[in-house]
């Protein structure tokens, strides 16, 4: 049996361009016969109101509120993850943290007012890992890959070309590892990517040796890819 797993989606609760309620996500990726989640949500200057930015504890309550919903829908049968998209002040780069907690996003400064090489560095201290999302959207930075444990090579709302050419700089740089993500923002775009596996993903432990050992299948445009 191989376990399907979106690595890469919005609410509407926390991104401001999601248009996805908690309960409609879930619902929309279980009957995509997907085994679970990993919210990433926006972590950016967009996510936050003006009184966010000056109480962390206040920013981060608020970009929790998705996650802690949507807990409530995990069971035996469907996991769902904390991860983040992350993107710093004043830049358009776009990052996937994997193997984030609560905990961390507390003990950790206010990552918005960090850069790729300090924030890469207090992620990898840790556990977590750090993807460039979408590389070859428009205006995206790409001479950042030596702090980046991958690159997502599949997006499910960039053209072919720009995929295309993510598969071929992840080569270029020997990316780690390679990932896939349906980018979802509504229900147009459930299902589109993601990773496909023979063990169930539990918990961020099991995410991160998954990503690590590279036994996992990328899902793309919906199919599973040998």
């Amino acid at each position: 049996m191989q376990y399907k797993y979106e690595t890469h989606c919005h609410t509407k609760l926390v991104s401001r361009c999601g248009q996805l309620e908690i309960k409609e996500l879930v619902e929309h990726y279980k009957a995509a016969g997907y085994s679970g989640i990993v919210l990433t949500d926006h972590y950016s200057p967009m996510t936050f109101d003006l009184p966010d930015f000056f109480s962390k504890k206040r920013a981060i309550d608020h970009y929790l509120r998705a996650y802690r919903e949507a807990k409530k829908y995990s069971d035996d049968n469907f996991t769902v993850l904390l991860g983040m998209e992350l993107r710093f002040h004043l830049t358009v780069n776009d990052y996937l943290i994997y193997g984030i907690s609560e905990e961390m996003l507390h003990e950790l400064p206010f990552l918005l007012s960090l850069y790729i090489k300090k924030a890469s560095k207090l992620f990898h201290k840790k556990g977590c890992l750090v993807l460039q999302a979408h590389p070859f959207r428009e205006f995206i930075n790409r001479r950042h890959h030596k702090h980046l444990d991958g690159v997502e090579v599949f997006n499910g709302k960039a053209s072919a070309e720009a995929n295309a050419n993510s598969e071929k700089w992840a080569e270029e740089i020997n990316a780690k590892i390679k990932i896939s993500g349906s980018d979802c923002h509504r229900a147009s775009g459930v299902g589109k990517g993601g990773i496909a596996t023979d063990t169930p993903i539990r918990t961020n432990e099991d995410l991160i040796q998954i990503l690590k050992s590279g036994n996992f299948k990328l899902i793309k445009d919906g199919e599973i890819c040998n």
